[in-house]
């Protein structure tokens, strides 16, 4: 009997584990997409579009995930956008080395895309970040989740483990499409 506890424990602590490891972020009803997307969809055709790729094993996958998030995050000086702009929220590449969190999202994803990871395994999200403000991530499935890809951070993290309230995420099959998220530490207050 006193084996059996120490079992019990260790089988609760692994399906925790598990249930955190391999979950795809949860999503309902379509939605309109973000103030910007429309634009970008428009300019860059791999954003919305599908591209021709390899099939990455999640170690290869999750480990160029790192490497590129490393580097974009190391090369783009974090920028409002510019005030000159008609829209207050552009979707764009980074300009001259700066851009924002959807730049830097979209940057990601080029990248990611030119290395061969499949692009309807790469989804851009809204999420409610630090002092209670959108902020835009890149989504990368894999088969052991989805993980998430941050300017704030070089750590690529599974979804559940940011720390952030999930609103809104490009759909991963229909890529002009938006599906409403709503998970994380706050969704219950939009539901």
């Amino acid at each position: 009997m006193k084996r059996l506890f120490p079992l019990a424990g260790f089988l609760f602590i692994l399906l925790q584990f598990q249930a955190v490891a391999g979950s795809s972020l949860p999503v309902t009803r379509s939605i309109g997409a973000p103030v910007g997307f429309a634009a970008a969809c428009a300019k860059y055709k791999w954003l919305c579009g599908r591209m021709a790729t390899q099939q990455l094993n999640d170690q290869a996958g999750i480990s160029l995930l790192q490497k590129v998030n490393r580097a974009v995050n190391g090369r783009i000086i974090p920028a409002e956008d510019r005030p000159s702009s008609r829209n207050k929220d552009v979707w764009s590449l980074p300009v001259a080395g700066r851009g924002d969190c959807e730049d830097y999202a979209l940057q990601k994803m080029k990248d990611l895309i030119e290395a061969g990871f499949p692009s309807n395994r790469l989804a851009l999200s809204v999420v409610i970040g630090p002092q209670d403000q959108n902020h835009v991530v890149l989504i990368a499935r894999t088969d052991g989740g989805d993980y998430v890809l941050d300017n704030l951070t070089s750590a690529v993290r599974l979804w559940r483990t940011t720390g952030y309230t999930f609103l809104a995420t490009q759909d991963f099959q229909l890529r002009t499409g938006w599906r409403v998220t709503l998970a994380g530490p706050r969704a219950g207050e939009f539901s």
